[in-house]
């Protein structure tokens, strides 16, 4: 990375900032007053991680073994690193572990309140999310050229960017805000961990390499912590209208 004090490990940091699914289930009571938290919910945020984490861990040796077969190890990156000095003046900035862990902490925080916030804002069109997309962008431009080394971006780069936002990402994007708008955000949460699930399992598919162990557990933990977030939040409902059943008012409840 070229800095004097290095980044943190990506797998670290990949974990770290994928505490967002959990900050999503444990703060969606604090943010949301008509949500409550249940021991279900907990439990199930905790196993979805650990198999999160899984996942992220058996990613890395994947990506590990497609970089050591296209030849892009250390040396060659340092050296990627020499020439774009050499042609844009600009050395990489100089980065610390511990502000690495802080950003991906950070990250974590400010997506999981923002979804969970979304709900308390007075009605917007989801389409108005790509505004936000927008807006996003040209700052990371911005930060690019104030921080870090120019980057070169052929005409064919640039489309194949442009149809990842308009697709993908723009996709993504709209449906996220979408069901966090009509969905409970708890159930959510505990299904975003299958974000690092399947993308294990397309780089598995893309490099050929079979399906391991890991990835069925991470993929079994994953599912089981939904279904359980989901039956924890149906047992409240269910208690809930129980309490508030016209009929039962003459009759205590626990």
């Amino acid at each position: 990375m070229g800095g004097a004090a290095p980044p943190p490990p990506a797998v670290q940091a990949n974990l770290v900032n994928y505490l967002w699914p959990l900050l999503i289930v444990v703060l969606a009571p604090v943010l949301l007053p008509q949500m409550r938290l249940r021991a279900g919910h907990v439990v199930a945020a905790i196993v979805g991680f650990a198999g999160a984490a899984i996942a992220i861990v058996a990613g890395s040796g994947e990506a590990a073994f497609v970089a050591t077969a296209v030849n892009t190890g250390s040396g060659e990156a340092a050296g990627a690193a020499a020439d774009a000095i050499a042609t844009t003046g600009i050395a990489p900035p100089a980065y610390s572990p511990v502000l690495g862990y802080a950003a991906a902490a950070g990250s974590a925080f400010i997506w999981a309140t923002y979804s969970l916030l979304t709900r308390r804002l007075a009605a917007f069109p989801t389409a108005a999310v790509g505004l936000f997309g927008l807006v996003s962008g040209l700052f990371s431009i911005a930060c690019h050229f104030a921080l870090e080394p120019r980057a070169l971006i052929g005409p064919v780069d640039a489309g194949l960017i442009a149809l990842i936002g308009l697709g993908p990402m723009g996709a993504a994007f709209f449906l996220w805000d979408r069901a966090m708008k009509t969905g409970d955000p708890r159930t959510i949460g505990l299904l975003s961990y299958l974000t690092p699930v399947a993308s294990t399992a397309l780089l598995v598919l893309v490099t050929g390499a079979g399906f391991g162990w890991p990835l069925a557990l991470a993929a079994a933990m994953v599912i089981s912590s939904a279904l359980l977030g989901a039956h924890a939040s149906r047992s409240f409902r269910a208690k809930s209208n129980v309490q508030h059943d016209p009929r039962d008012s003459g009759r205590s409840t626990p």
